[in-house]
């Protein structure tokens, strides 16, 4: 009777080194896993969530910029051309006015 008893706890010190023994080897291979990940993920070149979002609102800012700076130009031009429409009609004006007078 002391044999059985003696027996069982033998086989459940086995089961517990086994299953520490896994343990281990479970730790170690997800360690593995992430370090091949890791590697594989740099080769790839790619960025982390918060670069890309530092990088997404950099580009966001700089299009607002363009479409400001265009509507800018746009306006500028377009004031530009109407002074330039008035400096030929009033050369224009000159023109008619000087043609009529006698010399």
């Amino acid at each position: 009777m002391t044999e059985r008893p003696k027996f069982f706890d033998d086989l459940a010190g086995v089961a517990g080194g086994a299953l520490s023994a896994f343990s281990g080897l479970r730790d170690e291979t997800a360690a593995l896993i992430k370090a091949r990940v890791d590697e594989a993920i740099r080769k790839l070149d790619l960025v982390r969530r918060e670069e890309f979002e530092v990088a997404n609102e950099i580009a966001t800012k700089a299009i607002l910029e363009v479409e400001s700076l265009s509507a800018r130009i746009a306006a500028l031009e377009s004031a530009n051309a109407a002074r330039e429409q008035q400096e030929i009609e009033a050369e224009t004006k000159s023109d008619d006015h000087d043609a009529r007078t006698p010399d």
